[in-house]
């Protein structure tokens, strides 16, 4: 298992945290212990993660380490077989309305954007606000578009998902995310459907929101996106968090030999 590592030292400059309220006491997710387990499977093993406010944190390692799952059961896509899961201070609900409530809280960005096909990408951002906040449909069609103007696909807010191109669906993705106005996102390997000519435009984007201090759980392939953004680096492998550590200390010299064999094979010097 991996020291605990100081929130607040990130190597990122002090003020930007702190304009982001990341001197907020308290973690938003705390996971302590967690175990999951498929079948024989053991694919989560004892782990134990803590998710500050205003940061950045981006988990890498090779495929099959355990990457998704663990954000997956931080809002209940997944349940877990031992440990403790909480957010923003109580224990995750198992069902009905108060899981609704969280899910609205925690914002879910997915690999295949699963953007429901039948609707027009507004009515995909304001469906949730709609039918979960209470949010008055006029209102809720104000805010969408303002926020597809921030994601940078306001001329496509009357179409439907696939006359949109993969870069443009996940940005709208985004979109519908921040429609509910989450204390906390998680990417799941958000670039990795796309054509290379469009994760630009998607880490464009999710840069942006890095800056803007919203707290970001990533799981994600793009090193560049990781050195520029993240506050602090978690590697998995095989299940387990290996090692984690600031930014700026974790890419000029990991710690464990694991994650220095991993980051010799996936950056080029």
């Amino acid at each position: 298992m991996s020291a605990e590592v100081d929130p607040t030292d990130t190597g990122k400059p002090r003020e930007q945290l702190a304009a982001s309220g990341a001197t907020t006491p308290g973690p938003l997710v705390e996971l302590e212990g967690v175990n999951k387990y498929f079948g024989d499977a053991h694919v989560l093993k004892d782990i134990s993660l803590k998710i500050y406010p205003g940061e950045v944190v981006v988990v890498i390692g090779p495929s099959g380490s355990g990457k998704s799952t663990m954000i997956r059961v931080v809002n209940r896509l997944e349940t877990i077989e031992s440990g403790t899961i909480k957010a923003f201070g109580h224990p995750l609900p198992s069902e009905g309305k108060d899981l609704v409530r969280l899910r609205s809280e925690i914002g879910m960005v997915f690999q295949a954007f699963n953007l429901f096909a039948h609707l027009s990408i507004l009515d995909n951002i304001t469906l949730g606000p709609v039918k979960v906040r209470g949010v008055p449909r006029k209102q809720a069609r104000e805010s969408g578009r303002e926020l597809l103007e921030r994601v940078g696909i306001a001329e496509h807010a009357d179409k439907l998902p696939s006359q949109l191109s993969g870069g443009e669906q996940q940005r709208a993705a985004i979109a519908r995310a921040l429609a509910m106005q989450p204390k906390i996102i998680l990417f799941d390997e958000p670039t990795s459907a796309l054509d290379p000519e469009m994760i630009n435009e998607v880490l464009d984007v999710m840069n942006e929101l890095a800056e803007s201090g919203m707290t970001m759980v990533v799981v994600t392939h793009e090193m560049g996106f990781a050195r520029s953004a993240a506050h602090r680096i978690v590697f998995m492998d095989s299940g387990r968090i290996v090692e984690e550590a600031p930014t700026s200390e974790f890419f000029p010299k990991p710690q464990s030999a694991r994650a220095q064999e991993f980051l010799s094979k996936i950056i080029h010097h």
